[in-house]
């Protein structure tokens, strides 16, 4: 792999992880709602869910999605439909708010986040998919193809990891000038519309 062939791996990846998607969407809806830790906690699920997604889609799952339409609708929907759900629990939790509980995040295990962001990665079919393809047109089929791949994964990985801590840090700057009741009610309204939105571009998104 020339430097060249990297570099614009490196750049594609920026462009594509900075377009809000539902991982961006789920990232900051947990930063609003319980914090900087369980927002990088729900991160490193995110790359741990990519690099899974990058083994797949190099075992060929990525081709059987692609040719199967009722494969492919059963593992996006599922994606939908949880993504939706951590949503709609994230504005209960948020309607259950106590003035005793205003400077503290909401209660939740952080490894609730993380197992919340490696499963939304892992249930986008499209992500298998567009890795199956989007890898293949930097990969040099002469080369040593074991190491282009980790090179390519921990690029990847590292671009994930910088742009959605970015996305994080700045909604718990939001999150951390509004400290009344109603604002921090508004706040868990706010991160699980994110979520829910993420669902509805995964469900709109073919």
């Amino acid at each position: 792999m020339t430097w060249e062939t990297w570099l614009a791996y490196t750049i594609a990846c920026v462009v594509l992880t900075a377009i809000p998607g539902p991982s961006v969407l789920l990232v900051i809806g947990q930063s609003l709602t319980r914090g900087k830790t369980a927002a990088m906690m729900c991160i490193l699920g995110d790359v741990i869910g990519s690099i899974v997604l990058v083994g797949l889609s190099f075992a060929g799952v990525g081709a059987i999605l692609a040719a199967s339409a009722v494969l492919f609708q059963i593992v996006k929907w599922a994606g939908v439909f949880y993504l939706a759900w951590l949503g709609y629990m994230q504005i209960v939790d948020a309607r259950r708010i106590r003035e005793d509980l205003l400077v503290t995040p909401a209660k939740g295990s952080s490894w609730g986040s993380f197992w919340a962001g490696t499963v939304t990665a892992i249930l986008n079919p499209k992500a298998i998919v567009f890795y199956m393809a989007f890898l293949a047109q930097f990969i040099n089929p002469a080369g040593d193809l074991p190491l282009q791949l980790v090179l390519l994964t921990l690029t990847s990985s590292l671009v994930i990891v910088v742009l959605l801590t970015g996305y994080a840090l700045i909604a718990s700057g939001a999150r951390t000038l509004f400290q009344s009741r109603r604002a921090r009610r508004n706040m868990g309204y706010a991160g699980g519309g994110f979520m829910i939105g993420g669902s509805v571009l995964m469900a709109t998104t073919r």
